[in-house]
């Protein structure tokens, strides 16, 4: 055996390398050139899981994994012909079966004849690494398959990262963003804004969702919504920022786009506060589709007709969107003349069913009446449309039958009207289907539930703002947007009745005047209303001059106070509509409509089944103390 020359203090050699291999932390070992293990140092037994007893002597494949064993062959011949390995990337097998990342570094052992007989091994465990390196490569694909555009800066701007959304945003590759200042895409005027979010994000603030504006390679601006998140080195110091960017252009546009309609639909519909119109109170809500960009064909109007009546229609379209909406507005408008024309409600439908035979959307449900107070009853007509709801004041509500006829637009068929008496204090409710038809639910079943919650509303005994509240959570609970209809309601209530009514039949005779003009005087004699007296008298003179003048048969004349007005309506049997005109210098008719004209407060002409009247209103006298409607307004 070869001697060894001891060193200086005495410690030989191979006792000084033995101490520094097993105390190194790299996993090292010797085997010969056909694999047989002949040194296996502690690090070896931590990394491995054998002791060295158990791993000198056998075979290197005790840690080399089956898939590998070819690549292990490979290695001893490249070290048997004398190469060196340095750093070779590969996996090995530990007692316990799971396999480690290493990194190897190999190199021959020469005999002293200079043949290689065996191989030294130096393995270091790289799993942590490889497994960062493989989260790093995943986050690396995953932001670069972002939708959204990913950068980073540095706290001075400096841009050092750009994905392809990024590219694709701003139309600027990468090649020619990073190193680049942010300013790259940040429009003039709002630099400072961009010196403001650099400044919060060195200050180790989060900012989420930040919505405003970027520059792209053209020239134009896009809205984005912009995430920024601080970026710590291993000290914790914060060194850059991460940025996110989702392009908001189509969203701000579809956004604009739907204010615009829905602008349109509103204005269309007015669906603003209920008009309120004197002897009627009203409510109404109204909840856009989730469907059609928010616009649809609901619609209701409430009309004042004069001589105290008012008109009130709903209606729906169906289908949804711009169409929809544009139709609607096209049959409120045309509802609105035929009924401020005089046109009763099963006259109106059949205009509207008419009219709207030539618009795009030929589907429609639609009720209309008219409420008279001061005859105590409601004449309606409907087209297809569900039923309306009444409410009496003893708290009792039904469904009134009611005709419910065909759609607008469906075919040729006439429209029946009926009246229904209407006691003061009734409330009249009024709704579209999207506040009773739901997928998979009986409407005969939502309508009870309608029924019931109309009753309880009343008994609660609140005004009707309330009760159209009540009735829409009962029926929508939590609803702030209908779903795929939307949805109308409507409540009217006339809280009250006549002051003082009088009506007569006279011969179609010239006498028959002079008799009305003296009823006329005595009962508002006896009413206090003496002031009125001359004007009332003159105009129920010339409505009735003009029944003796055109008809034949029995003249109707009736007188009517409520709390703010008087009204006179002469009836007859003609269906001609008188109308005012200029008379000739040498005929004494015409006058008489225009000094009706110019004496009443208003006047108009309404047509029935045997003729027409015509009536005409005188505002009542003010007196000291007296508070009119409007003033209790």
């Amino acid at each position: 055996m070869t001697s060894v020359a001891p060193l200086r203090d005495g410690v030989r050699r191979p006792e000084l390398f033995r101490e520094l291999v097993e105390c190194s932390q790299d996993a090292i070992l010797i085997k010969t050139v056909d694999g047989q293990i002949t040194f296996w140092n502690a690090a070896a037994e931590r990394l491995y899981g054998y002791q060295p007893g158990e791993a000198v002597g056998r075979h290197i494949g005790l840690i080399i994994p089956p898939h590998l064993q070819a690549e292990e062959d490979g290695l001893l011949k490249r070290i048997s012909s004398g190469e060196m390995v340095e750093h070779y990337e590969t996996q090995r097998l530990t007692r316990s079966g799971r396999l480690v990342d290493v990194d190897v570094s190999l190199w021959p052992l020469r005999g002293a004849d200079g043949t290689v007989h065996t191989a030294c091994s130096v393995m270091r465990d790289i799993t942590v690494r490889k497994r960062a390196e493989a989260r790093t490569d995943e986050l690396a694909v995953l932001v670069e398959s972002s939708q959204d555009a990913t950068l980073i800066k540095t706290l001075d701007g400096t841009i050092t990262f750009w994905n392809a959304a990024a590219e694709r945003l701003f139309g600027h590759p990468a090649a020619q963003a990073v190193g680049h200042h942010i300013g790259l895409i940040i429009p003039p005027e709002l630099r400072a804004e961009e010196a403001g979010l650099l400044a919060r994000i060195a200050a180790g603030e989060r900012i989420e969702h930040y919505e405003t504006r970027r520059l792209i390679r053209d020239g134009c601006r896009v809205d984005i919504d912009v995430t920024l998140w601080p970026i710590r080195d291993r000290s914790g110091t914060i060194t850059a920022a991460c940025s996110t960017m989702r392009d908001l252009t189509s969203r701000k546009r579809a956004e604009k786009e739907l204010a615009e309609l829905r602008h349109l639909s509103l204005a269309l519909r007015l669906m603003g506060e209920a008009e309120q119109i004197d002897g009627t109170d009203a409510a109404a809500r109204y909840l856009p589709s989730t469907q059609g960009r928010g616009v649809g064909g609901d619609w209701y109007d409430l009309i004042d007709l004069g001589a105290g009546r008012t008109g009130i229609i709903i209606g729906d379209v169906m289908g949804r969107g711009l169409e929809a909406a544009v139709v609607m507005g096209q049959l409120r408008s045309a509802a609105r003349a035929l009924a401020l024309h005089g046109a009763g409600p099963a006259e109106l439908m059949q205009s509207l069913d008419t009219f709207t035979r030539g618009l795009p959307e030929q589907f429609v449900t639609c009720l209309y009446l008219e409420a008279d107070p001061s005859r105590g009853e409601v004449t309606v007509c409907s087209a297809g449309h569900l039923p309306m709801l009444l409410g009496t004041p003893d708290g009792t509500v039904q469904r009134p039958a009611v005709p419910t006829g065909i759609p607008l637009g469906v075919g040729k068929a006439p429209y029946e009207q009926v009246r229904l008496p209407l006691r003061a204090g009734t409330t009249l409710t009024l709704y579209t289907d999207g506040l009773v038809e739901t997928p998979h639910s009986d409407i005969d079943a939502r309508l009870d539930s309608l029924t019931a919650a109309v009753r309880e509303a009343s008994a609660a005994a609140g005004g009707l703002e309330e009760a159209a509240d009540h009735i829409l959570e009962s029926m929508l609970p939590g609803a702030t947007a209908a779903g795929a209809d939307d949805v109308t309601l409507l409540l009217v209530t006339f809280p009250t009745a006549p002051v003082d009514t009088m009506a007569t039949e006279l011969p179609g005779e010239p006498a028959s005047v002079a008799d009305g003009r003296r009823l006329i005087a005595a009962r508002l004699r006896s009413g206090g209303l003496e002031e009125l007296a001359d004007t009332a008298q003159l105009l129920a003179s010339e409505l009735l001059s003009n029944a003796v003048l055109h008809t034949q048969g029995p003249i109707g004349l009736r007188m009517w106070r409520s709390a703010r007005e008087l009204g006179i309506e002469v009836t007859d049997r003609s269906h001609s509509r008188p109308r005012t005109h200029v008379p000739d210098s040498d005929t004494e008719h015409g006058r008489g409509l225009l000094l009706v004209d110019a004496l009443a407060d208003a006047w108009g002409t309404r047509p029935h089944e045997t003729g027409k009247t015509v009536w005409c209103t005188l505002p009542l006298p003010t007196r000291p103390g007296m508070r009119t409607d409007q003033d209790k307004r």
